[in-house]
C-alpha cells in the first residue's frame, strides 16, 4: 500500500500536495515506531522500559533502504541496548517494519557541544559471537573450536586504548604491550600477573590478546578462565577425548589463562596443564597467566608448575591510587558523554576502595539513576549511590593512628619520628609512617609530610619509594610491614 502511494508521487500536481504526502509518510513511520515501543513494553518490566527505551527518540525511516534511525542519549545507553536488548529490538522491528529493516543509532557523545555519532546496530546473527557475556557462558569444546575458525574468547571492550596507565600498573602495562607487539620473542615467557580483585588483571591480559591478534591475525590466540579450562578437561575425561583436548591446546600460539588460583588442589588439571605448558614453552609459544596471588603463595599448586611460573616475568598489579582512579573515571565519563562535577569525581575516587570494578559500577549506577529520575549527577546522588555500591569504612585510619602503631612496633616515640634526628631506627619508623599514611589515608603527599614532622612532599615521595624497594627485596621487613597492617584491621 505504502509502495503504491510512493509510485504516485510523480502524479501529484503541486508542492503543497507533495509536502502533505511527505508529512503523511513521516507520521506513518513514527506511528510504526510507537507500535514497536508498545510491543517492547509488553516484553520488559516497566522500570526497564522507562530506563532504556523511553529515552530513545525516533528520527526517520527510509522506505527505499529500510533504514530506521533513532537517537540515544549516550554511548552507555547504546552499548547497553546492544549488549542486552538487540535481539528483542530486531524481532520487534522486523515484525513492525518488515524483513530486512536496518536499525541505526545516532549516539549523543557530547551534550554540551551537541556532538553525535551515527552507528549501525550489529546484525542479529552476529550477536552471540560479539557479546562477551554470551561467550563466557558457552562451554564450547576444544574440538568444536578446532573445526571452525578459532574464537579467541577475547572481550573487545578491554583493550590498551582504555587501560589507563598509572603508578600501580605502569610496568605491567609496558611489558604487556611489548609482548603483544613482539610475541615471537622468548623474553618474559611466561608472563605471570598477580594482584587483588578489581585491580585490572583481566583487562590487561585481554588487552595483550587483542593487540596481538590485531598485529598478527594469523596467530591462534586464546583467552580462557581457569575454571572453564577445568570444566573442558573434566568433560574430555568423561568422553575419553583427553588426547584431543591436549592436542588442541598445543596448537595455540598465545595462551592466556585467567584466575589460575582456581586450580589449587585440582591435581589432574594441573598435571594436564603441565604437559601443555611444556609443549608451548619448548616451541616458543606465548603463555600469559593471571592470579590473585604470587606463585610462592599458590599453596596446593604442583611444585614443578610453580617453578615454571617463576622462570619468566612476575608482574604485580596494585590497587589504583586516588589519582589513577580519577583518571579512570574521567576517561569513562568522557567516553560516555557524561557531565559529572569534579568534586563528585574526587569523592568517588576516594571512596571506591581502589577497585576498578567499583568505579565502573558506581558510574553505571549514577547514569542509570540520572536517566530514570531525569536528574543531574551531583554530590547528593553520588553519596546515595556509593552507600549502596561500595563498603565505606565509617572509622577511617588517621595519620595519628598509623604513627601510634608504627611507634609501638619499632618501640620509638611519636616525638622521635617527628624530630630531625637521623638515627637509623627513627628514620625507618618515619619512612614507614609516611608509606602507610599514603597507602591507607589517600591524603596528598604534602599533607602527610606536614603531619609527620613538617616535611615537604618530596621527602614523602622519597620515603615511600625507599620502603617499596626494601619490601621487594627484604622478606623479613615485608613481614614487619604486614604485621603493622594487620594491627589496622584489629582497630575496628
Amino acid at each position: 500500500m505504502e509502495k503504491d502511494c510512493y509510485l504516485c508521487i510523480r502524479n501529484l500536481s503541486t508542492d503543497t500536495e507533495y509536502r502533505s504526502y511527505s508529512k503523511k509518510m513521516s507520521n506513518k513511520s513514527y506511528m510504526l515506531w510507537e507500535n514497536s515501543l508498545s510491543m517492547i513494553r509488553e516484553n520488559v518490566t516497566e522500570q526497564q522500559f522507562k530506563t532504556w527505551f523511553k529515552p530513545i527518540v525516533f528520527e526517520s525511516f527510509k522506505e527505499e533502504t529500510k533504514t530506521l534511525l533513532v537517537q540515544v542519549p549516550s554511548p552507555f545507553v547504546y552499548e547497553y541496548l546492544e549488549e542486552n536488548y538487540i535481539d528483542l529490538l530486531s524481532k520487534v522491528l522486523t515484525r513492525v517494519y518488515g524483513e530486512g529493516v536496518r536499525l541505526t543509532y545516532r549516539v549523543v557523545t557530547d551534550k554540551a557541544h551537541n556532538l553525535t555519532q551515527v552507528i549501525q546496530a550489529n546484525p542479529v546473527e552476529n550477536i552471540d559471537s560479539q557479546r562477551p557475556t554470551a561467550r563466557a557462558n558457552q562451554a564450547r569444546t576444544p574440538l568444536d573450536a578446532a573445526q571452525a575458525d578459532l574464537d579467541s574468547q577475547l572481550d573487545p571492550h578491554k583493550s590498551f586504548n582504555n587501560f589507563i596507565e598509572g603508578d600501580s600498573n605502569k610496568l605491567s602495562r609496558s611489558i604487556g604491550l611489548s609482548i603483544a607487539e613482539h610475541p615471537n620473542t622468548t623474553q618474559f615467557n611466561p608472563m605471570f600477573i598477580y594482584g587483588p580483585s578489581g585491580c585490572g588483571k583481566t583487562h590487561l591480559i585481554n588487552a595483550i590478546g587483542l593487540r596481538t591478534k590485531q598485529l598478527y591475525p594469523q596467530k591462534r590466540v586464546l583467552y580462557i578462565s581457569a575454571r572453564l579450562f577445568q570444566v573442558q578437561y573434566t568433560n574430555s575425561v568423561l568422553q575419553n577425548t583427553t588426547n584431543d583436548f591436549i592436542n588442541f591446546y598445543q596448537t595455540i600460539d598465545v595462551l592466556i589463562v585467567d584466575d589460575i588460583q582456581e586450580w589449587l588442589n585440582a591435581t589432574k588439571t594441573q598435571d594436564t596443564f603441565f604437559h601443555i605448558f611444556n609443549h608451548l614453552f619448548r616451541n616458543g609459544k606465548r603463555i600469559i597467566l593471571a592470579s590473585d596471588r604470587p606463585p610462592v603463595d599458590l599453596k596446593g599448586m604442583n611444585d614443578r608448575l610453580i617453578t615454571r611460573f617463576k622462570c619468566g616475568l612476575i608482574a604485580e598489579l596494585e590497587k589504583p591510587n586516588v589519582q589513577l582512579c580519577i583518571d579512570i573515571l574521567n576517561h569513562k565519563i568522557h567516553r560516555d558523554g557524561l557531565h559529572i562535577p569534579e568534586e563528585v569525581v574526587q569523592y568517588i575516587a576516594q571512596t571506591a576502595n581502589g577497585s576498578v570494578r567499583d568505579l565502573q559500577g558506581v558510574i553505571n549506577s549514577l547514569l542509570a539513576y540520572s536517566v530514570v529520575y531525569n536528574s543531574n549527577i551531583d554530590m547528593r546522588l553520588a553519596e546515595r549511590v556509593i552507600k549502596r555500591a561500595v563498603t565505606i569504612d565509617d572509622k577511617p585510619l588517621t595519620v595519628d593512628d598509623i604513627m601510634d602503631r608504627v611507634c609501638n612496633h619499632f618501640n620509638v616515640t611519636s616525638t622521635a619520628i617527628a624530630s630531625r634526628s637521623r638515627k637509623r631506627e627513627y628514620v625507618i619508623a618515619r619512612q614507614v609512617s609516611m608509606y602507610l599514611a599514603q597507602k591507607y589515608t589517600k591524603m596528598p603527599a604534602s599533607r602527610i609530610g606536614k603531619l609527620v614532622g613538617g616535611r615537604d612532599h618530596s621527602t614523602v615521595i622519597h620515603s615511600c619509594s625507599q620502603i617499596e624497594q626494601r619490601i621487594k627485596v627484604d622478606r623479613n621487613f615485608c613481614e614487619e610491614i604486614e604485621s603493622i597492617e594487620n594491627s589496622f584491621r584489629l582497630k575496628n
